[in-house]
């Protein structure tokens, strides 16, 4: 069955709404406009939390409903509700009028089709029991516990979901997509003494549950979880001042995400808010820097067939060796600014308007080889992990806190340190990378970005790289 004739089945055969007449309501509420769209969603989600030898909570919940929006020039229009019937689609329908200015508008053209299918339209939450992914959990708890006398703790979580949406436009023309996504994720607690650290792995995409019930995938999350306790059991305070610093591959670019990411999105540069802002075919980076943003990778956390406004997603080229070559853009700012769609207007659910937003944003990789990085350094840090960051998009001013880290003196990986943080400006830092090395490395699956209020799965990823001249914060005395 295809995703539009399951999202049929949903949103009109369950709840007894006439699709013709939907699009009917549909069509007398846009008319006039420049753009807009009707935004059906059910959706069902569900976690489970073991920690402290129990399952201390299991959640599960259903919704649904719709949004409609309707943009006229730069006002938007937007009602939703959690009631599926055409007499409140039509009550929206009066509500989102109130934006139209005088004159006819031209509709704009609808977006391209696609018969791309990133990931499987099963639902992972019907198909295992939930005896069964308590007793996962309680075997992750048992075998963490058993690798080291000095685990003092073990929570370990199974989160999932199963998103039907449908997106009808004026025209009539229809989008349905399916998107499963589960996590899971293990955090360990280890001490010596009245010294207790903490390390944590997770894993995730758009795929079924019984990835994660295999042994290797589940035992690879425990493992990495207690390394990192057990290296930041043994950590050193950090040294603080400007240094060196080498990036590794994966998770830590989480730090480009937020620092540069952002700052590439088309509603930030169309407001003249970003520090990118004009800058098109201009030089942004240092030499070798390819940095895009793309939706098109299977079974991928931040992947997505159509995005929440029905436009495919693509691969987006963002800066091409250090040149910025363009932004992330949904189908309001694409057109406000010239533009095309870039597959990136995202919601986090039918209560939301659309907003541009990454989905997998990653550097490409170079020539370099990590090892031969490294020893390019004096002295200096290497971040493996990091944990939270604060960024400011306008300016591009971010601090991060790296969760694994270690000192390197004379080109070798030295003590993991504890309390570094890195300070800088996200433009600035581009220009300072020297070294890109070959090991691209996308993150586990685990990425949740946050953006006025919404939060929607992403991707990040990254090879090694070498930054000179950035700012650490220390605790070392």
């Amino acid at each position: 069955m295809s995703d539009l004739a399951r999202t049929d089945a949903l949103f009109f055969t369950r709840t007894g709404m006439d699709r013709a007449r939907v699009e009917t309501i549909v069509a007398e509420a846009l008319h006039g406009m420049d753009d807009g769209e009707l935004f059906l969603e059910y959706s069902q989600s569900e976690s489970l939390a073991f920690d402290d030898g129990r399952i201390k909570s299991a959640s599960f919940d259903t919704s649904q409903g719709f949004g409609l929006r309707a943009l006229s020039g730069e006002a938007a229009g937007y009602a939703h509700a959690s009631e599926l019937s055409e007499d409140a689609i039509r009550r929206a329908g009066a509500t989102v009028r109130a934006v139209k200015h005088g004159g006819g508008a031209s509709l704009a053209l609808p977006p391209r089709g696609t018969n791309q299918s990133l990931y499987t339209d099963a639902n992972p939450l019907s198909q295992i029991e939930f005896a069964e992914k308590a007793k996962l959990l309680a075997a992750i708890d048992a075998y963490a516990r058993a690798k080291d006398p000095r685990v003092r703790q073990v929570t370990a979580s199974l989160a999932g979901s199963w998103q039907a949406v449908e997106i009808i436009r004026a025209d009539g023309t229809r989008v349905g997509d399916v998107r499963p996504l589960v996590r899971l994720n293990v955090s360990v607690v280890v001490g010596d003494g009245d010294r207790m650290e903490t390390g944590s792995s997770g894993a995730g995409g758009r795929v079924e549950y019984q990835r994660y019930f295999d042994p290797a995938q589940w035992r690879a999350q425990v493992d990495e979880a207690l390394r990192q306790a057990l290296v930041n059991l043994a950590s050193v305070p950090a040294p603080a001042g400007e240094m060196p610093v080498v990036l590794g591959p994966g998770w830590p670019g989480v730090m480009l995400h937020e620092a540069v990411g952002h700052g590439l999105e088309g509603d930030f540069n169309r407001k003249k808010t970003s520090a990118f802002a004009g800058l098109i075919g201009q030089r942004v980076a240092a030499k070798g820097v390819t940095v895009v943003d793309d939706g098109t990778l299977k079974d991928r956390r931040g992947s997505l067939t159509v995005d929440d406004e029905g436009t495919p997603s693509s691969r987006t080229v963002l800066i091409e060796d250090g040149i910025l070559k363009g932004y992330m853009q949904d189908r309001l700012n694409a057109g406000l600014m010239g533009m095309r769609p870039t597959g990136n207007g995202r919601r986090q659910g039918y209560g939301y308007a659309p907003m541009p937003r990454m989905t997998n944003t990653y550097m490409l990789a170079g020539t370099n080889e990590p090892q031969e990085i490294i020893a390019s350094v004096k002295r200096g840090l290497y971040a493996v992990n990091f944990g939270g960051g604060q960024v400011d998009i306008t300016s591009g001013k971010f601090v991060f806190s790296a969760s694994e880290a270690y000192l390197i003196e004379d080109g070798r990986v030295g003590p993991a340190v504890k309390g570094a943080t890195l300070i800088g400006n996200g433009p600035d830092a581009l220009t300072r990378i020297s070294m890109i090395g070959n090991d691209l490395k996308l993150d586990d699956g685990i990425g949740t970005c946050g953006k006025d209020g919404q939060g929607v799965p992403v991707g990040v990823g990254q090879p090694t790289l070498r930054m000179d001249g950035l700012t650490v914060g220390g605790t070392a005395a």
